[in-house]
């Protein structure tokens, strides 16, 4: 154990003595960024890279920060509440909810009530400026082991996409920034959203090409049962996903047949009690838990416990959710958990059990998994008029959940039913349900009605988030979002 955490450190203090420097070169103006404690050797831009050790110590250490900020797998302040809130699933407790988190929930955000380290916008691009240079020095650098490097280069493109593709989903148009120097970055306007999802699939298909076909540990090469590490199939899976939001059906049915046609390597978790355990059978991508004795903050944050009305941010699932499961389906047995403690009924999202601190670590935050190329490849064959598998592939998940095969024939109906799964497999999943509303366009529809319900009024508009108006002082060539002052 000692030995374990020994290494964890080293790759700690690599990363954010790496992280100091990216911020020194982009002008962050990081006097105070960060305190650190001196890695074992010195480290400078130009050595980083020179060994296998340090330039894998990189990455995982913006694995390391994705899984313990609080933009991914915080359920805090994260995407899955965010967006949550934002759509039709969750619901706050208005006894000490704050002002941030009333608008995410009203869609009336406004750019003055976003604080820095609450917003995705500038920490998404911390971690792209990060990969940047990721990939800078790995280009540079002649002394790596070909297999790591080659490895380091698929997950930094791969991790880039991944930021991309939400800051896409939330923003629309943004800068599209591959470049380490300041100078170009800083006048950089929004590109459109099509240039955007330009970069993101040659990126992933690059990082398809160069990433190991069998997930690998800490050293970039031995085969892991962890899958922590994009793998060739992670990037599949995400392409898959890409192209289905773009409408390219025969792409997103061919990526997601890939990755589901590995059946060594994935299964369909027949109980659903183990979807979200660590290494799951279904799980394409996890990030695990950083802190000694804690699993995940989703568990932390979800869960509903006695007292829970004083904890931070305390939502519960809303009726528009609970009241969507059909009768006898166990995701609602197994994810769907209730707290009567003060006398009242709330539902709230049990997918992550573990929320004490202290417990040995079960579960890791699963991003991506096997049971979404399943429903990508089903509305990808349905716009392909192949709706016989369509069907088959939305019956894969329904026969898992304990429900009968589907009743809808016509492609409209099949377009429903999947729509509707998705809504009830991956509630508070990664922003799934928002973005699905956007990319479907059935959110005016949607929230026009959902909206008044929470106490507000929907514009159009809100569908993408305001940018901070810290961020725009900062960057006077950036523009606010479309509707928003």
């Amino acid at each position: 154990m000692r030995k374990y955490w020994m290494k964890k450190t080293r790759e700690q203090n690599v990363f954010m003595v790496f992280l100091l420097l990216v911020f020194m070169l982009v002008g962050g103006g990081c006097e105070k960024f960060v305190d650190v404690t001196p890695p074992e050797t010195s480290l400078t831009g130009d050595n980083v890279f020179k060994d296998d050790a340090s330039a894998n110590a990189v990455l995982l250490g913006v694995y390391t920060n994705m899984s313990s900020g609080i933009i991914f797998s915080s359920s805090f302040a994260g995407v899955s509440l965010f967006a949550g809130l934002s759509a039709d699933e969750l619901t706050p407790f208005k006894e000490n909810i704050d002002v941030l988190m009333l608008q995410y929930y009203t869609n009336n955000l406004q750019g003055a009530q976003i604080a820095n380290r609450q917003e995705f916008w500038s920490n998404i691009y911390q971690t792209i400026y990060v990969v940047n240079a990721a990939l800078d020095g790995l280009n540079k650098s002649t002394n790596l082991n070909p297999s790591v490097k080659k490895q380091l280069l698929g997950e930094s493109r791969f991790i880039r996409a991944f930021c991309y593709f939400y800051l896409t989903n939330m923003y629309g148009d943004v800068p599209v920034v591959t470049s380490i120097d300041y100078s170009i970055n800083a006048s950089l306007p929004r590109s459109s959203q099509a240039d955007v999802y330009s970069l993101i699939i040659s990126d992933l298909i690059l990082a398809k090409e160069l990433l190991n076909s069998t997930y690998v540990d800490g050293g970039g090469v031995n085969k892991t049962t962890e899958r922590v590490r994009p793998s060739k199939h992670t990037a599949a899976a995400l392409l898959a996903r890409v192209y289905l939001y773009r409408g390219m059906w025969k792409e997103a049915s061919q990526e997601a047949d890939f990755v589901i046609s590995n059946s060594s390597m994935y299964q369909l978790e027949t109980d659903l009690s183990k979807v979200f355990l660590k290494n799951s059978a279904e799980a394409i991508w996890q990030l695990q838990p950083t802190n000694v004795g804690e699993n995940t903050q989703f568990g932390i944050g979800f869960v509903l416990t006695a007292g829970f009305k004083g904890g931070l941010n305390p939502v519960y699932l809303s009726n528009n959710i609970v009241n969507d499961f059909e009768k006898g389906d166990l995701r609602r047995k197994y994810w769907v958990g209730i707290d009567s403690s003060t006398g009242k009924k709330y539902y709230y999202s049990y997918k992550y059990k573990q929320y004490e601190f202290g417990q040995p670590i079960t579960e890791y935050a699963v991003v991506m998994r096997l049971a979404e190329q399943y429903l990508i490849r089903a509305e990808a064959r349905l716009h392909l008029g192949n709706l016989t598998g369509a069907s088959n592939d939305l019956n894969e998940l329904r026969r898992r959940s304990g429900l009968p095969v589907t009743a809808a024939e016509t492609l409209a109906e099949l377009d429903n039913a999947i729509l509707k799964e998705r809504k009830t497999e991956f509630f508070t999943e990664w922003g799934h349900r928002w973005f699905d509303l956007k990319r479907t366009k059935k959110i005016d529809q949607v929230m026009s009605i959902i909206t008044p319900q929470k106490g507000g009024v929907w514009s159009t508009h809100a569908q993408l988030y305001p940018i901070s108006w810290v961020e725009l002082l900062k960057t006077p060539s950036i523009t606010q979002t479309p509707g928003y002052k």
